[in-house]
């Protein structure tokens, strides 16, 4: 939000320096970003009237002008500006003016004396417009000072506003803080009823429910839509970021700045029927102010003429029914429209209005028949007219109503951890425009319409806390036991989660949760899909079913940029359609991982090779070691991984993720010329751990007996491993493979396993009685179970 000082100083009587009142500003939460100064150090700045303009005879480009500055006898001034003519009124900068360090002297350009310098917007500071002279209004009393007629100096204060202080998106808005941290109050606001003079109305129907309850409208004939803009409007219009246009829209656009309110301005004469406000129908077209035609669907208000959309609700008017210099019937209109109708709908079109800020963040639902009022006031006074009467339309007990809210004492005293005077309360309060009742405990506190941020008691409190100042709240540590809550042995927390990925030589990532949907048709997951009724932008217009897009994209811009090594992971929530059309989104939590390039950092102790499909895998089980998790791997057929080099994670016969390297159809489609390895699992299912439990560690020596069987090359090792546990019996501790073989001596199509088998007792050494039936059971079930024949 930006302002002009000098207009909020009209309403609101302060004494504070514009650096006390920037204080002032930033201390109560309106955060001021920038103040640029107007018109300091204009003395010797005069208006000015151009008699004659004639082509220097040695420049093309200059003109010898004779100006009238209000002295006894017209100046000499030699001037380049393109806009310099005979008649022109502009500021004059005489002899002794002073721009910083250059001065104004009497000097000669090409031989012909020139005796000041006629200014442009930018030389005086006032705007950056250096294309030719400031124009002036030609009625612009020449020899006044150019610091009283434009109200110099002033400054440009721009403020960082929260999304709650909707209603400080106006000067006025402003002033009501300014009065209350001040200790002033706010100058009562003069917006005296027009009598209408003609009976013309046009009737309004509004069909959009709560989205749309109230709107005033007004006819205005006999116009002079051509009038210039007074110059006081124009500059405070540019002093709060707005360029003036002309004279019907400038005045829209002043009501909109000083109260807040959005309003439009129709030719009357585009009009043909009824008035009204309804929902879009999808695949409906308007053509918007600014040229483009725009296609609608089901979720905008417009607003009709014999039902045909002529302007979008909160957002634009349309190009068909803009007023222009040849207006002479004008139809002013300031309506009430909820917050939820508005917000995100510019955003679809890529549209971004004064307008649709305002509304998205909540406008005051008492003012459109004071805004029309006041614009109808600054029409007559400017550009004559006759006004018809003020028409008001609302949809009954569709309108938000404020509602008292308890204050107590002891509240205040409890939250803040100080009192404060009953006086200083009540003064803060009503200088806020708030409705104060005095009550045995405190107040009862009415909010003015304008405050959508004021709900609830502490809502109130803050507004203390705010304008009393957060710098006298004392400071103190908090007292009591602070009870810490033991988190369950039976769950692993997300800290251990991080610090073994790390221990691994892998960063965290943390990367959006929403998602381009081209990604997800790339990898195959766009089924299902969750979009965003209001996306940041195109490329984050859907919730993530996965963590490996995110992540894979986040690897590639680094190989993209000379990272050969890169080991990364991700914990975070992803997002699935729900069963139900209109519930919530159920939401898992899930950890993912992706790797690259050199198995080791850069090192001389072995030779360097790439990663590969078991060094992610190692990673994996030494993450799952953390929570005891058994895992188990079966060939995955999942579309964005390798068909030979990707698995289905198993966890007690569950499938809870995926493991493999990205297939290289899709990491060329992404652009990325390395091999990438990944696993994705769900979370909450791999942290879940037994309850530990003590045992005794056996004080007998264990037994092993290595055997090698010929193996058909589908059969997976974890499947025998299996077997041979499950034929074992508690003797048989644990099954370990050291070698594999395939080459000459094995027939084709077969491997060679060689694995160790451990035996042991927990109270006794045994004896070959106690082996041999283990380790035939064994291999028995072995060559039964998968056709496999014992080597040695």
């Amino acid at each position: 939000m930006k302002f002009s000082e000098n207009w909020l100083r009209s309403h609101v009587q302060v004494t504070a320096s514009r650096d006390e009142l920037s204080a002032v500003l930033t201390a109560i939460g309106l955060e001021v970003e920038e103040v640029t100064a107007l018109g300091e150090g204009l003395e010797h700045v005069v208006v000015a009237r151009i008699i004659s303009a004639e082509r220097h005879p040695e420049a093309d480009r200059l003109q010898i002008c004779q100006v009238d500055a209000g002295l006894p006898a017209p100046l000499q001034i030699v001037c380049g500006a393109p806009n310099a003519r005979a008649g022109l009124v502009a500021p004059l900068a005489m002899v002794g003016a002073a721009f910083g360090d250059f001065k104004i002297k009497a000097a000669k350009l090409r031989g012909v004396e020139s005796n000041g310098m006629l200014c442009s917007a930018k030389e005086l500071g006032l705007d950056e417009d250096a294309s030719g002279l400031l124009e002036l209004p030609a009625d612009a009393p020449v020899g006044t000072a150019i610091a009283d007629y434009l109200q110099l100096p002033d400054a440009s204060i721009e403020i960082k506003l929260t999304p709650n202080r909707a209603d400080c998106f106006s000067v006025r808005g402003i002033a009501f803080d300014v009065a209350a941290a001040c200790g002033s109050t706010v100058t009562a606001f003069d917006a005296q009823p027009v009598p209408a003079v003609i009976d013309r109305v046009l009737p309004v129907t509004l069909a959009a429910g709560t989205d749309a309850p109230r709107f005033a409208g007004r006819v205005v004939t006999g116009v002079n839509a051509a009038a210039s803009t007074p110059i006081w409007m124009a500059e405070r219009l540019r002093r709060a970021g707005i360029r003036p246009v002309s004279l019907l829209v400038d005045i829209t656009q002043y009501v909109m700045i000083e109260l807040g309110q959005p309003m439009h301005a129709y030719d009357l004469a585009t009009l043909s029927g009824q008035i009204g406000v309804r929902y879009s129908r999808s695949g409906e077209q308007i053509k918007l102010l600014d040229g483009r035609e725009a296609t609608l669907d089901d979720r905008f208000l417009v607003v009709t003429d014999a039902d045909k959309p002529v302007g979008l609700a909160g957002l634009m008017g349309g190009f068909d029914s803009r007023v222009t210099d040849a207006t002479t019937e004008v139809y002013l209109e300031a309506a009430h429209f909820a917050p939820a109708a508005i917000m995100g709908r510019g955003r679809k079109l890529g549209l971004h209005t004064d307008a649709s800020h305002r509304f998205e963040r909540g406008v005051d639902p008492q003012l459109p028949a004071t805004a029309i009022e006041y614009a109808t006031a600054l029409l007559l006074q400017l550009a004559g007219g006759q006004a018809g009467p003020v028409q008001v339309t609302d949809v009954a007990d569709a309108l938000p109503l404020p509602q008292a809210i308890g204050l107590r004492r002891a509240r205040i005293a409890r939250v803040l951890g100080m009192a404060i005077d009953d006086a200083e309360v009540q003064r803060i309060l009503r200088a806020l425009g708030m409705d104060v009742v005095a009550t045995a405990e405190g107040w009862q506190v009415t909010a003015p319409s304008s405050r959508f941020d004021i709900a609830i008691e502490e809502d109130l409190i803050e507004e203390l806390a705010r304008i009393h100042g957060y710098d006298r709240i004392p400071t103190t540590l908090p007292a009591g036991a602070a009870r810490i809550a033991a988190g369950s042995e039976t769950v692993l927390d997300q800290a251990t989660v991080r610090r073994q990925l790390v221990a691994r030589g892998m960063l965290e990532n943390i990367n959006f949760a929403f998602v381009d949907a081209a990604w997800l048709q790339a990898w195959g997951l766009n089924e299902g899909q969750v979009a965003l009724a209001n996306p940041l932008s195109a490329e984050l217009a859907v919730m993530r079913p996965s963590l490996l897009p995110g992540l894979v994209a986040a690897l590639g811009r680094n190989v993209a940029r000379q990272a050969g090594r890169v080991r990364a992971f991700e914990l975070g929530r992803v997002f699935h359609a729900p069963a139900v059309a209109g519930e919530a989104p159920p939401e898992t939590r899930r950890v993912a991982a992706v790797v690259c390039g050199d198995a080791l950092a850069l090192q001389w102790g072995v030779a360097a090779r790439k990663v590969d499909f078991h060094d992610i895998k190692g990673d994996l089980e030494a993450l799952a070691a953390a929570s005891g998790a058994q895992l188990s791997f079966v060939p995955s057929s999942r579309g964005y991984g390798h068909p030979g080099r990707s698995a289905d994670v198993l966890r007690d016969g569950v499938c809870i993720g995926w493991i493999g390297q990205l297939h290289p159809a899709l990491a060329q489609q992404l652009d990325i010329d390395v091999e990438v390895y990944a696993f994705e699992l769900d979370l909450d299912t791999l942290l879940v751990r037994a309850l530990p439990q003590s045992a005794g560690v056996s004080r007998f020596p264990s037994v092993r007996r290595d055997l090698a069987f010929l193996v058909p090359g589908q059969v997976a090792w974890a499947d025998l491993r299996a077997t041979a546990l499950a034929a074992g019996g508690e003797l048989l501790r644990d099954v370990v493979l050291f070698d594999r073989y395939v080459g000459q001596g094995v027939e084709p199509g077969y491997k060679s396993l060689a694995m160790g088998l451990i035996l042991q007792h927990g109270s006794r050494t045994l004896s070959d009685a106690d082996i041999e039936p283990v380790v035939s059971a064994a291999v028995a079930a072995i060559e039964q179970q998968h056709q496999a024949r014992m080597r040695a």
